[in-house]
């Protein structure tokens, strides 16, 4: 993984299988749909209003910086979802 977050320790838990745009990944048990992205990833997701990309702002839900799309079309907050097996998330760009 090279993304903007690196895990510090490894964390307990099942390894939970999702993917990024259709990219395989992993996460682990508890972590959070951003994170999780943000392991793999050097950004969240592009700007609706410009080519810039997001990585999220508070990571607490408040600020509205991180909304991701499912593959089923369901929209939510990365920072504070929990991520679940085969979970398919379309971001709309950034790097890989």
């Amino acid at each position: 993984m090279s993304g903007l977050f690196h895990r510090l320790a490894t964390r307990p838990g099942a390894a939970i299988p999702f993917t990024i745009d259709g990219m395989s990944a992993e996460a682990r048990a508890g972590d959070l749909l951003i994170a999780a992205i943000l392991l793999h990833r050097h950004s969240l997701r592009r700007f609706e209003f410009g080519s810039g990309e997001r990585a999220g702002y508070c990571l607490m839900g408040a600020c509205q910086d991180c909304w991701v799309t499912l593959a089923d079309g369901r929209r939510l907050r990365a920072c504070t979802t929990p991520v679940e097996p085969g979970m398919a998330v379309i971001t709309g760009g950034g790097d890989a």
